[in-house]
């Protein structure tokens, strides 16, 4: 099991959906218990060829909630410390809150694949840890 408390661990997100016989719709606010920090940035990842991974990198103080308005992709989130999660994200009534200190990549995206993701920061690459060497000497620093 993870040393990271339950609060800062990913969580799966269920999305209020609101909709008639016109269609659905999903709101979502920053500052609220399904988005807890201000979005700053707000990106999608769309077009991803077969057989290509994503991510291999880990954010300091970044948070994200990750959302598949379309099709599908896998995320697999490593604390460091040895605790490895997988979660297939294919709906878009669905999202993943990430905070700091996960490596992340990302595999298995459908073709169709939108990745919708809201961040807590604006750009910056001194934010990111590329190596994973790096990240695991660092997360286990602090356990």
């Amino acid at each position: 099991m993870s040393s990271i408390p339950r609060a800062q661990r990913p969580q799966r997100l269920a999305l209020p959906v609101k909709g008639d016989e016109r269609g659905s719709l999903v709101a979502l606010e920053a500052l609220t218990p399904l988005i807890p920090f201000p979005i700053a940035r707000v990106y999608y990842i769309f077009g991803t060829q077969a057989g290509v991974s994503r991510g291999f990198h880990a954010h300091k103080a970044l948070q994200q909630v990750l959302i598949a308005v379309r099709g599908q992709v896998t995320l697999k989130l490593d604390d460091g410390k040895g605790h490895i999660e997988r979660f297939l994200l294919n709906s878009p009534t669905e999202g993943l809150l990430i905070t700091p200190g996960y490596w992340r990549e990302m595999h298995d995206f459908s073709a169709d694949c939108v990745l919708l993701v809201l961040a807590s920061l604006p750009y910056d690459e001194a934010d990111y840890i590329r190596d994973y060497a790096t990240f695991v000497a660092q997360a286990q620093a602090k356990a």
